[in-house]
């Protein structure tokens, strides 16, 4: 692959040649064809076959700071040395290959180590949502069958009048609390570690042995689903490292399409370091950033919850190359009046997904980050995280489009209507997704698991077109679903907790745009005959039931029935219309 052979004019190359020369025999993004599950794909030849392996290879970065939170600061071998305790614990504990072991905390190093200590065992690691309410995470813990569960204070108060109602559950440690617990199960995880700055101290250990393998079960993360009740995509080893390669192809795609050669590493180069402001517990956050950070030795510069100013702060004390996570994010980086009283100068990109984003943020991104590359790209829980990637002047020249797939990846437009047949470019249909980062199955959920993974392919429910380069536009969701921020909400699951209430007759949740967040919640209800309730009841009531950001933002009453369609669907066009006034 020589300058010489690169052809002249923009784009340089098209994606298929892109793809074809980072595709070549002896290139870390080498592609290969294996079978899996009978199927056979594109994989990523060079890629780690397992988590475990992504550990053992991190611990050579040694002294460089691969955590940052607060005033807390852990090295890749302190890193090394807490996942090698607390997996010697758990094995202790009987954990072994296929046991569920559930994390439950906000973004911390504790949670980092949990998940790989728990997967290095050839474990199922099961994140669950910190912002859920005690029943929706007593429901994780059950339908996981988890046998451990790791979690910070504040989670602990939420599931312990719950833990009599979780029979598979053993153990559970309990991080950050001041207290001790009296609890016949309930151990400090301090007591096993100490605080992030002591694991320097730990012993120098070799994680236990364990087999595991790429196509073995790593993980279950929860998407919420249609029948309002979550479902876990119960995804593999090799699904997970995808994203490790498939992001640096996506780099080096950029550089090609413009007829330049992609930099090589330089071990010089000053240390990258990406501010997390999205969950671990989400597939952007675990598989997109974290594990190819840990891969790569880069630093990981922790969040709490996310705080403008705060970020501001954290950018320029660390030095920040990559921000971003979601839209909104995005946007605030852009628009908060206090942006300028810091030195941002650091950031090279500033890259989200995870929900819509307006063709207008990648030009408010170069204006005021000039040295900054915009990228968004397209995934979801099913296919564990990254497919599309868009950067650099393909994202400038196509700022509504998610970008291509990668280059081991295959989308296809289907009729939604059969399922088979597929579509010209230029035509809306279903968007199917083929490639060795999808999901296996839902955890215990066969006829959703036959519905969504169909010999290979995941079925999305969003509405897309692909245009003659392969350029895929999410046009719409067929699934019933917003997104707010980033999270996603099924708006039957909110539809339900109403129809709980006995006042309520009839109920739908709509999206109300807003520029930041995307789109909020609000309902539409109609009480029945005689019942009296009031918006700020009935919003109570579903606060009582689901995460906070599931609440509507408004309720509306109308007096008769929804209006309907001849087939009896809620015509939620016309309801929406009722909170234009509301729209931010």
């Amino acid at each position: 692959m020589t300058e010489a052979a690169l052809p002249s004019g923009w784009p340089a190359m098209t994606i298929q040649q892109a793809h074809a020369l980072l595709g070549q025999p002896g290139l870390p993004t080498e592609v290969a064809e294996e079978t899996i599950r009978g199927v056979t794909v594109k994989v990523w030849k060079n890629q780690p076959p397992t988590l475990r392996a992504v550990v053992e290879l991190a611990k050579g970065f040694g002294d460089k700071v691969f955590l940052v939170y607060e005033d807390e600061r852990v090295t890749f071998d302190a890193f090394h040395r807490a996942v090698a305790a607390f997996a010697a614990e758990l094995a202790g504990q009987g954990v072994g290959k296929g046991d569920r072991v559930a994390v439950i905390m906000r973004n911390v190093p504790e949670w980092v180590v949990a998940f790989y200590a728990a997967a290095s065992l050839g474990a199922i690691v099961t994140p669950l949502n910190a912002w859920w309410t005690g029943p929706e995470l007593e429901y994780g813990l059950t339908d996981s069958g988890a046998k451990v569960a790791v979690m910070d204070a504040e989670r602990y108060e939420r599931l312990n009048e719950h833990f009599a109602n979780c029979p598979d559950l053993k153990r559970v440690y309990v991080s950050r609390e001041p207290d001790e617990i009296a609890h016949p199960y309930v151990v400090k995880l301090e007591s096993v570690l100490g605080g992030a700055n002591d694991w320097a101290g730990l012993p120098d250990a070799a994680l236990p042995t364990a087999d595991v393998g790429a196509d073995d079960d790593a993980t279950i993360f929860y998407t919420s689903g249609t029948t309002g009740r979550p479902k876990g995509a119960l995804a593999t080893n090799r699904a997970i490292n995808t994203n490790i390669i498939t992001a640096g192809a996506a780099g080096a795609r950029v550089f090609l399409r413009k007829g330049e050669m992609p930099p090589q590493p330089d071990p010089d180069a000053p240390q990258r370091s990406a501010l997390l402001s999205v969950p671990f517990f989400h597939v952007t956050g675990c598989f997109a950033v974290l594990n190819p950070t840990l891969f790569s030795g880069g630093k990981l510069v922790l969040m709490y919850k996310w705080e403008p100013i705060r970020a501001f702060e954290l950018i320029e004390r660390e030095k920040v190359t990559l921000a971003g996570g979601v839209p909104t994010i995005a946007w605030q980086l852009l628009e908060h009046p206090a942006r300028d009283n810091y030195d941002l100068s650091s950031l090279e990109s500033v890259s989200y997904g995870g929900a819509p984003s307006a063709p207008e943020l990648v030009r408010r991104l170069k204006e005021v980050f000039p040295k900054s590359q915009p990228g968004q790209g397209w995934g979801m829980t099913e296919t564990c995280a990254t497919v599309t990637s868009n950067g650099g002047e393909d994202y400038q020249n196509r700022p509504d489009s998610c970008g291509p797939a990668a280059a081991v990846a295959e989308l296809q437009i289907r009729d939604p209507a059969d399922g088979v047949t597929i579509l010209a470019p230029g035509e809306v249909g279903e968007l199917w997704s083929k490639g060795p980062m999808n999901a296996r199955a839902y955890w215990n959920k066969p006829e959703a698991t036959a519905q969504t993974f169909v010999d290979g392919w995941v079925r999305t429910g969003d509405l897309a077109k692909l245009d003659e380069e392969g350029f895929c536009y999410i046009i719409d969701r067929a699934k019933d679903m917003l997104i707010r921020g980033g999270e996603n909400i099924y708006c039957v699951e909110v539809e339900n907790v109403l129809y709980d209430h006995p006042s309520v007759m009839d109920a739908a949740v709509v999206g109300v745009p807003h520029r930041i967040l995307g789109e909020e919640p609000a309902a539409v209800v109609t009480l029945k005959p005689g019942a009296e309730a009031t918006e700020a009841e009935l919003r109570a009531h579903v606060a009582e039931r689901l995460a906070a950001f599931k609440v509507p933002i408004a309720v509306k009453f109308w007096h008769e029935t929804l209006p309907r369609n001849p087939n009896g669907k809620i015509l939620k066009s016309e309801l929406k219309k009722l909170f234009e006034s509301e729209t931010a």
